[in-house]
């Protein structure tokens, strides 16, 4: 049976100490269990955690974002980037070769060209998350259906806004389609 867990978390790159991300203080992220939603590594320990259980959760990179692919590098001309800003490390959102949606990080650029990276920022990192199950129920059939907490929101897709970047694994997760 699918669950609906809210968590509360903070995470560090497991290697530098550097604080990526927290909800502390904030709306739980909620998601349905079994979904894809969050990154598996996080995720199959979550699905074994009681209400209200808290726990450090350590996640290597081939079960959070990947390892770093230095193929995922690409030089592009600069005309490509008509109209952009460009700054170094800024991120990019464009499609990729099915329709979907794809993040890049601006790797640096000249006159001429653009170098960008396709690794998910967080690629090569060892993660350590600090998670409690502030919530915790049986999933409806609709939310089983829909991936969706809560059912189908009103106009947009996920609807929680409390999804922080970088959390819905392969770049939104939500399963819904417009």
């Amino acid at each position: 049976m699918s669950k609906v867990i809210g968590i509360e978390y903070s995470l560090k790159d497991a290697s530098s100490g550097e604080q990526l991300d927290s909800n502390v203080g904030k709306p739980a992220l909620e998601f349905v269990s079994g979904k894809g939603q969050i990154i598996p590594g996080l995720e199959s320990k979550l699905v074994e955690m009681a209400l209200n259980e808290a726990a450090d959760v350590m996640v290597q990179p081939a079960e959070a974002y990947g390892e770093y692919n230095e193929e995922a590098i690409q030089t592009l001309p600069k005309e490509q980037f008509a109209g952009i800003e460009l700054t170094e490390g800024m991120t990019l959102y464009g499609q990729g070769e099915q329709g979907e949606t794809v993040q890049v990080t601006v790797k640096g650029f000249t006159d001429s060209e653009v170098t960008i990276d396709y690794n998910h920022p967080m690629a090569g990192k060892s993660l350590m998350f600090s998670v409690s199950i502030v919530s915790l129920r049986d999933a409806t059939a609709e939310e089983i259906e829909t991936g969706v907490v809560g059912g189908r929101p009103e106009g947009g897709c996920c609807g929680s806004g409390g999804h922080s970047e970088g959390h819905s694994h392969g770049g939104g997760g939500c399963g819904c389609s417009h």
